[in-house]
């Protein structure tokens, strides 16, 4: 079971993308003892992975030559990675405790335990 591999009273933190709630991914969940938080339609992407994606996504876009084969796409993204400042992954990191409370997520655990 992956719970083993996690610890005790883990609790996963996804938002409602249709993947993650897909009855497949769902099943796959419960089956290995996995507890999901509950997660409001609409909510601000928290995962500092999102933010990521997004600057990545700007970056590729505002290119004057759009890759046009999945490798120019896959050598695109790697260098478009290789250019994000440390400092900016570590400030997303940071700011973590500060965006969940105000979205009141650390209340919402307080309440599972």
């Amino acid at each position: 079971m992956l719970v083993r591999l996690v610890g005790p009273g883990f609790l996963l933190m996804q938002d409602n993308a249709r993947p993650h709630v897909a009855g497949v991914c769902q099943q796959f969940l419960q089956d290995e003892g996995i507890d999901a938080m509950d997660w409001p339609a609409r909510s601000p992407d928290l995962n500092p992975i999102e933010h990521i994606w997004d600057i990545m996504s700007r970056s590729i876009h505002q290119r004057h030559v759009a890759p046009q084969t999945v490798q120019e796409l896959a050598d695109a993204l790697v260098q478009v990675w290789e250019e994000i400042p440390q400092e900016t992954i570590r400030h997303l990191i940071r700011s973590m405790p500060r965006r969940l409370r105000c979205e009141g997520v650390d209340q919402q655990a307080d309440q599972t335990d």
